[in-house]
């Protein structure tokens, strides 16, 4: 995430990249409100919300040797990758890096950038931005 602060000014999309704060152990009434604020495991530790190369977004579970993904980070792996998203496990920030390089790389996947969906009207539970 440093990398990605420094090389804004190469890549602003990187402003976008989040981490998914799924690691580590709780206690049992911080794992409670948290799961039911919607925290759910496996999801994969770092999301590039933006479109490029026929892909929705990036998602990237980074992970130490010799470890390796779980079944259920395995099973949101495959969802995402089936729902139209690049998935990769990385091991290394270098690797994310290009990885991430790479992406940015891809020319834009068409009919994705401005549009915007009112959902309040339908919904009206969500407050449009």
């Amino acid at each position: 995430m440093r990398w990605a602060d420094f090389a804004l000014t190469q890549y602003p999309e990187l402003e976008l990249l989040y981490h998914i704060p799924n690691e580590g152990k709780r206690s049992g009434g911080a794992g409670g409100r948290l799961k039911a604020m919607g925290l759910k495991a496996g999801v994969p530790d770092l999301c590039l919300p933006t479109a490029h190369g026929g892909y929705i977004g990036l998602y990237i579970e980074m992970k130490v040797k010799p470890n390796k993904p779980t079944e259920k980070q395995k099973h949101w792996l495959r969802a995402l990758r089936a729902a139209g998203h690049m998935v990769a496990v990385c091991y290394d920030w270098d690797s994310a890096r290009k990885l991430l390089e790479d992406y940015m790389k891809l020319p834009p996947t068409c009919g994705t950038k401005g549009e915007t969906h009112e959902a309040t009207e339908t919904l009206g539970a969500a407050e449009s931005v």
